[in-house]
């Protein structure tokens, strides 16, 4: 009787323990939150473009006198130093016969030059005479000289680069017949580079020189600098249907970048002081735009307004105060109400 007695004692107490009930601890969730802060905000327009040579900085290199471009060393983008040999040119057989004829010139008037000095001394001639033959000596020599100068008095040359630089235009190829001050190439000099961007036409009316802009790389991760408008042009594009403006990108922050390479550019047009949040804080469903404020260790849910936006921040216009904490990170989960705790 006793064991039976004991037995059941047992089992009321086990029915006991699973019939009362046990509170549940109630959850919470592990978020990150930062503080409302406060800063200038600019109302930014963002175009595309590329990286190209300062069309101030670009040399061209022309042919002095016409040939036969008999070898060719240099490629489109290649770099090259000064001293450099860009290309040899073997003079026509037309522009040599030039500087042969021009130098035959002046040793016949200089033979004339003389024979007329001396009649004169035997008063067989007068001074005009002389100085008319003087006058064609002087012209003959600036003839010869001129050619000189455009090497027309050598059958074959070198043409060299005349600085540092890099090849941005190429307009001859090895074998190329070629006439006199022809384009042969150009040289982009130094590290002046520029942002070639793209503007809609529509937005060329909010634009003027000097305007703030802050220059990205594609393809070298983490590049910017901070710049401005140099130039806005008042035409089309046909190639591209935008119109080109340019923004010089300092000397010191050109190191990486590639000539054709892609940019990106946010040209700020208007600047303010104004409220802003980490981008991540705002979220926005059916009834709008809203962040969790963190008070007392739980979430509350607020409608905001937001203003203008960059790719880590977003300016709150209404619905927060300075230095309220809201969640930056963890509110997705998150619900009106609930318990937060602070994570790493």
């Amino acid at each position: 009787m006793m064991q039976q007695a004991v037995i059941t004692t047992v089992i009321m107490l086990m029915l006991a323990m699973i019939g009362s009930p046990v509170q549940a601890q109630e959850p919470s969730a592990l978020i990150q939150y930062t503080n409302v802060a406060q800063q200038s905000v600019s109302e930014t327009l963002t175009v595309y473009g590329q990286v190209w040579a300062d069309p101030d900085a670009v040399l061209t290199v022309s042919l002095p006198h016409s040939g036969l471009i008999t070898r060719l060393t240099v490629r489109l983008g290649q770099r090259v130093k000064r001293g450099d040999t860009l290309f040899e040119l073997a003079t026509s057989p037309a522009a040599h016969m030039q500087y042969l004829q021009a130098r035959s010139a002046v040793d016949y008037s200089q033979r004339e030059l003389n024979r007329l000095q001396r009649l004169l001394q035997e008063q067989l001639a007068v001074n005009s005479q002389v100085d008319v033959a003087r006058k064609a000596l002087q012209d003959a020599r600036a003839s010869l000289q001129a050619l000189e100068a455009q090497k027309q008095n050598k059958t074959a040359e070198t043409v060299s680069a005349p600085t540092d630089g890099i090849i941005t235009q190429l307009a001859v190829n090895q074998g190329d017949r070629v006439q006199a001050d022809t384009a042969a190439l150009s040289i982009a000099t130094g590290n002046r580079l520029i942002a070639l961007l793209g503007v809609e036409p529509e937005d060329i009316r909010f634009l003027k020189p000097g305007t703030p802009v802050l220059v990205k790389s594609v393809f070298v991760q983490g590049y910017q600098a901070e710049s401005h408008l140099r130039e806005i042009h008042a035409m089309v594009n046909p190639a591209t249907h935008l119109v080109d403006a340019l923004v010089p990108i300092p000397e010191n922050r050109t190191d990486h970048l590639v000539l054709g390479s892609r940019l990106i550019a946010e040209i700020r047009l208007k600047t303010h002081t104004g409220m802003v949040v980490p981008r991540n804080s705002v979220l926005q469903d059916q009834q709008g735009s809203y962040v969790f404020r963190v008070v007392g260790g739980t979430a509350q849910r607020v409608a905001v307004t937001t203003g203008l936006e960059s790719d880590q921040w977003t300016e709150i216009t209404s619905g927060l105060q300075l230095d309220e904490a809201v969640v930056s990170a963890g509110n997705y989960e998150l619900k009106d109400g609930m318990l937060v705790r602070e994570g790493k």
